[in-house]
């Protein structure tokens, strides 16, 4: 946010003040110089001395200052992501009496932002005052040599009085442009952040030819020795290679950290592959357009993120063209339109920035109702139950079994008692898939990993079934 909102900022310094600026004292110092050369292009000469000196320190000058701006603009980004944390989380800093730690380091944020802000104001304090004593030294080279030709009768002193008042306009663009490439450095030091944002590795893009999905998908996914890594050398996931019938509900299991939403998120192509291929009805994912492909996939979070609006803007927000009888029919099978109709607006409250009004039951199920409305083929589920009382958990429940109805449904499951209906059980360990079956099959492994995982969570001696 500090490069978009701050560093972006200072190109208008750069557009709108420091290029006309350097315009304008270019030409003006171009003309200058032509009155002076036909006034007395010896004196003009010696009036030029002091100018490649200033140009000089200007490259100098560049080099100190620049790094300066740029480390400002850093420290001005931490404090603006410390003030943010805090900001979010605020109640947790109340809940642990952090009050008086936090506001220290918002108070040491800010006095180093002045500490590089200072730095660097120090070396512009010190680059103005030497371009006027060059340009000083400038005059004061005229002012000897210009009395010599005068005394010995070589320039008259009307033309020498004439001289001195344009050697004034002479300098004065110097030092204007001085103060200009002081804007430009500061500007290209956010420029500098800024292209360090752009060049972040880009999300997948379309393939050449790719081309838009237009029939109706089935939903097939087929997994072909897939292998991912977020930095090379480095996979988490390894020769992949599973079948996901159409319309089947396929549920991933394993400990924390072994993958499973890295693989969910190469089906909408957060990611690509680093090798082998995904298939969806027969065709390469990557032969489709990215916009046409996620418009087949609907996801439910375990982490609901709603946006600052009303109730109806976030139901909304994956099919916008839906109507008013749509729109109410996805909140009753969400079992959502109820509580709805309580809020002081119903369908029109606001509902806060990530839904701060709502409980986290509330929250859940109007992602749902956004995913029943969007009504996509393929719909991925992550924990979307997992933070919430019983009652609420029931009607989160009953609201997925009337989403799964007749689409392909991927569930990441931590909680495995509500996976035990899923078609097929897919258990990844050490980035690959270690076990694949029905919850009865797996449960019938001796020494399988689902089977250890349920006992814990049943919290029972190993079940004999």
């Amino acid at each position: 946010m500090s490069n978009v909102l701050n560093d972006t900022d200072l190109f208008e310094q750069f557009i709108a003040h420091a290029i006309p600026d350097v315009v304008v004292n270019l030409v003006t110092l171009i003309g200058v110089t032509a009155v002076l050369f036909y006034l007395n292009w010896k004196l003009t000469l010696f009036s030029l001395i002091p100018i490649p000196l200033v140009f000089v320190s200007l490259q100098v000058y560049a080099k100190y200052v620049r790094p300066a701006f740029r480390n400002r603009q850093k420290v001005l980004g931490d404090l603006n992501a410390l003030l943010n944390d805090n900001l979010s989380g605020i109640r947790e800093i109340k809940a642990f009496t952090r009050e008086t730690e936090e506001a220290g380091r918002v108070h040491t944020g800010i006095e180093n932002y002045r500490k590089s802000q200072l730095s660097a104001l120090k070396l512009m304090a010190t680059f103005q005052p030497f371009v006027e004593f060059t340009s000083s030294l400038g005059t004061l080279v005229v002012i000897y040599f210009g009395g010599r030709l005068a005394l010995l009768g070589t320039l008259s002193v009307a033309s020498l009085v004439a001289f001195f008042l344009y050697l004034q306009s002479l300098y004065a663009p110097v030092q204007n442009l001085s103060a200009a490439w002081e804007a430009i450095q500061s500007s290209l030091a956010g420029a500098d952040r800024v292209a360090d944002l752009i060049a972040e590795p880009h999300e997948p893009q379309n393939r050449h030819r790719a081309e838009p999905v237009t029939k109706s998908v089935i939903g097939e996914f087929i997994f072909k020795d897939v292998s991912f890594a977020y930095t090379p050398g480095v996979p988490v996931l390894e020769n992949i290679s599973l079948t996901i019938p159409a319309k089947s509900v396929v549920a991933l299991v394993g400990p924390t950290g072994v993958g499973k939403t890295t693989l969910v998120s190469l089906i909408p192509r957060f990611y690509d592959v680093s090798d082998g291929s995904i298939t969806l009805d027969g065709h390469d994912l990557r032969d489709y357009t990215l916009e046409s492909l996620r418009k087949q996939v609907s996801i439910v979070l375990q982490d609901v993120c709603l946006f600052y609006g009303t109730v109806r803007e976030n139901l909304l927000f994956g099919r916008p063209q839906a109507g008013e009888a749509e729109l109410v029919a996805a909140a009753r099978a969400a079992n959502a339109h109820d509580f709805i109709m309580e809020l002081s607006e119903g369908y029109e409250t606001v509902i806060g920035e990530r839904g701060v009004k709502l409980s986290g039951g509330q929250k859940q199920r109007l992602s749902i109702a956004r995913a029943i409305l969007k009504d996509a083929p393929i719909l991925i589920l992550d924990e979307a139950t997992s933070s919430v009382d019983t009652g609420t958990e029931l009607l989160i429940q009953q609201a997925l079994e009337r989403l799964m109805q007749g689409r392909t449904t991927i569930i990441i499951a931590h909680r495995l008692s509500t996976v035990r209906n899923a078609d097929q059980i897919v258990v990844l360990e050490d980035k690959s898939i270690r076990e694949l079956g029905t919850h009865e099959q797996l449960i019938r492994l001796k020494d399988g990993l689902y089977r250890k995982l349920y006992s814990v969570q049943r919290n029972l001696e190993p079940v004999n079934q």
